[in-house]
């Protein structure tokens, strides 16, 4: 028989707030984290807007000289997993260190590292290359780094799926917690590419949005939509099996019930446009669930802001649910947020998480001009107090990968 897995902890790095309190009430405000770039001079970039963390002091969480030592992707992901576990209350010490594990997804790694290093390769030649390059900048290196400052022996694993990475790590940690390999897993994402290369590379590929608009550039579902908007972060959960956690007395969060992963095979950038994986990625995460779709309370939709995406996610949606898509409430807090690439996955788990916890559906903010293709209902501008039982959350990568998610509020 498998296993019961709750959430106990969150912790939270993102452009709306370095924590999991204020992120989340900046997200029921709808509160937007864009703004012109801060981090480099965008003077030749045609794409000058992102969606940058701020004020963050790594050296509240991590030695100055660990912190050389990692790319911020890494530091991010210690600052989240640091809260998670504080507000999960593990006690380290009694903890099974051999049944503790770690599963952090990352779609792109070290690029800031990446970068520095190659301009150091050109212009002062290759024994400038510093001998923490690799371990730097591989997008492993989060889970690695994680489980050596908890002392986490189990599966340590990462998973790289493009902008699914965050759910997918999730979800892979909640199967292993179901079949008894861990009794505690680590899980989330983490990234940090806003970078000259990261904002060139998704610039060249049309991507983004080139409005610079602060207020009309991430409009999820919105007929003005023309791509998205680049941010980073990470969000990191604790997650147990039930049994686990209600020895050692833990506050449960809420309990995760589905999950699925499929793929298109269909292109390496574009989302089939029958919806058909991501809608059997929707569906088989339901039947994983045991949950019927009339339900499921609230969706916490992929929704980019790329023409592409918000079209045939609505389509997929309207695949799974029939009728009932026109009734369930879905927002997008890519509106918010930007798009986290393989840590968006994680922290819109964390949006699930407080939605259900608060009865509360953040709004998909910037959505003005109505589009007839994406007609459901995507919670526009306004939060909902609404009573949130069973929330599911989807992702779509590039490459075709397509993740779900489904959380459900914790009752004895």
């Amino acid at each position: 028989m498998l296993n019961r897995v709750v959430i106990t902890g969150m912790g939270a790095v993102t452009p709306i707030g370095n924590d999991v309190k204020s992120f989340w009430e900046n997200c029921k405000n709808g509160i937007s984290g864009i703004d012109y770039i801060k981090g480099f001079d965008t003077t030749d970039f045609k794409v000058k807007i992102a969606a940058e963390v701020k004020d963050f002091n790594p050296e509240q969480y991590i030695a100055k000289k660990e912190c050389k030592r990692m790319d911020k992707f890494c530091q991010y992901a210690i600052a989240a997993t640091e809260q998670a576990i504080r507000q999960s209350d593990l006690n380290l010490d009694t903890v099974d260190r051999y049944k503790f594990g770690v599963l952090i997804g990352s779609g792109i790694g070290g690029l800031g590292t990446i970068e520095q290093e190659c301009k150091k390769l050109f212009d002062k030649g290759p024994s400038r290359v510093s001998p923490l390059f690799i371990p730097t900048a591989i997008s492993n290196m989060a889970s690695g780094n994680v489980a050596i400052r908890y002392g986490a022996k189990g599966v340590c694993t990462s998973v790289v799926t493009a902008c699914a990475s965050g759910t997918n790590a999730i979800g892979e940690a909640f199967n292993i917690l179901q079949k008894g390999t861990a009794d505690v897993m680590i899980a989330g994402g983490a990234e940090a590419s806003i970078t000259p290369l990261g904002v060139a590379g998704f610039t060249s590929l049309t991507a983004l949005s080139t409005k610079n608009d602060l207020e009309r550039s991430s409009i999820p579902f919105d007929k003005e939509r023309d791509g998205f908007v680049i941010g980073e972060g990470a969000g990191i959960v604790v997650m147990e099996t039930l049994d686990h956690a209600l020895k050692r007395g833990a506050k449960i969060l809420c309990e995760i019930v589905g999950y699925a992963s499929t793929c298109d095979a269909y292109h390496m950038t574009s989302p089939d446009p029958e919806g058909e994986g991501a809608a059997r990625s929707m569906e088989l995460a339901l039947v994983d669930a045991g949950v019927s779709k009339d339900e499921v309370s609230y969706i916490n939709a992929h929704g980019t802001s790329t023409p592409y995406n918000d079209k045939f996610e609505t389509i997929a949606i309207k695949k799974v649910f029939g009728a009932l898509a026109y009734k369930i409430p879905i927002s997008s807090t890519k509106s918010m947020t930007g798009h986290l690439l393989g840590a968006a996955g994680a922290v819109e788990a964390i949006v699930c998480i407080n939605a259900i916890m608060d009865d509360f559906i953040p709004p998909t903010i910037g959505l003005k001009v109505r589009d007839e293709e994406c007609d459901l209902d995507y919670v526009p501008n306004v939060g909902r107090e609404i009573e949130v039982n069973v929330a599911m959350s989807n992702s779509l990568g590039f490459g075709g990968h397509n993740a779900t998610i489904v959380l459900k509020k914790w009752k004895e």
